[in-house]
């Protein structure tokens, strides 16, 4: 397992991120399984591109920081720090996370069977006010970037591994391309999501022996910031996630793109239901408040995928073009 070398892709738009940045750095470095490197990349932020150049600029080959070689947004800034790993394999984590010590080292432990070309860990929300909000069911926490309830625990065959948290083989994106632009995060945006979801697809198809993993051992930390806890934000989310998903239906198809959603909507979901009126029903607070956010978040985005349906003939259009079209320059940022 020593020998099995990790690439760690941080993606990063804003200074308003700096220490979270700079903390998530950290947490790589303090791996028990060293990172082979760390890579910062930067999303058309010549600034922030600059100073997390000079910050960095005694760790080169340890950190190294890019600029974004594609278009604006998540997906390529991923693309961009793909084409750039040394690493057998490249692992993601969110610019406003932290992973525990033993992060690495728990995606390593999954690849012992080579069928296995990516492993996903488990997310627990930072809640900014210190704790969950009373009314924000912990089956929706995929709005704040987490882990949610219903998914199943230790280590288990998935569909799709969540970006933030999650690890591939190199060879996965030689095999299926990279992530989709035009799905995904545009830094501050509506709030779309689902690149890795499509990604994940794409890949089983391209490799259909593949097995994709999540450990729920591998933990990290996200932040969620107080304007994420209200539910302005949820509402927001859910709708995105909804335009999301019909995104990847239009890319993969409804059969896989919806299989796991199908799932969640007719099983995890009223369970969660239930639970939130049996705890109102025994005078518990929130129960009655966690019930209706459920069913508003269908709601919600249901209403976003069938607005996305109606729009597809017009829809934006999105590319998985090799990873190799975003190789960064190699003196890009001072850092590389």
């Amino acid at each position: 397992m020593s020998d099995r070398t990790f690439s760690v892709v941080i993606c990063a738009y804003t200074e308003d991120r700096w220490e979270d940045i700079l903390a998530a750095v950290a947490s790589v470095r303090g791996q028990s399984l060293p990172a082979l490197e760390t890579l910062v990349v930067v999303d058309h932020n010549p600034v922030l591109l600059e100073r997390l150049a000079e910050r960095f600029a005694d760790l080169r080959g340890e950190v190294r920081v890019l600029a974004n070689a594609g278009p604006r947004g998540l997906s390529a800034g991923r693309n961009t720090g793909i084409a750039a790993a040394h690493g057998e394999f490249v692992a993601f984590l969110d610019d406003d996370a932290v992973a525990d010590g033993d992060w690495l080292r728990h995606f390593a432990e999954g690849y012992g069977d080579p069928r296995v070309m990516a492993v996903g860990g488990r997310t627990l929300p930072l809640w900014a006010s210190g704790r969950r909000p009373y009314w924000f069911p912990e089956e929706f926490d995929w709005v704040v970037g987490c882990t949610y309830r219903g998914l199943p625990p230790g280590r288990v065959r998935v569909r799709n591994v969540l970006g933030g948290n999650a690890s591939f083989r190199r060879t996965a994106f030689d095999a299926s391309g990279g992530f989709a632009t035009g799905i995904g995060r545009d830094g501050d945006k509506r709030p779309l999501g689902c690149e890795e979801t499509e990604l994940c697809i794409r890949l089983s198809r391209a490799v259909p022996h593949a097995v994709l993993l999540i450990d729920d051992r591998a933990v990290i930390h996200h932040k969620v910031p107080s304007t994420r806890e209200r539910f302005g934000y949820f509402r927001t989310r859910t709708y995105a996630e909804g335009l999301s998903k019909a995104l990847v239906a239009r890319s993969v198809g409804s059969g896989k793109g919806l299989e796991s959603e199908r799932r969640y909507t007719t099983r995890v979901l009223p369970a969660g239901v239930a639970r939130g009126l049996r705890d109102a029903l025994l005078g518990r607070p929130g129960g009655a408040a966690r019930a209706g956010a459920i069913v508003a978040g269908v709601v919600t985005a249901a209403a976003g995928y069938l607005l996305a349906g109606l729009r597809a003939r017009s829809a934006v259009a999105f590319s998985h073009g090799p990873v190799s079209a975003y190789a960064p320059a190699p003196t890009e940022g001072g850092a590389a």
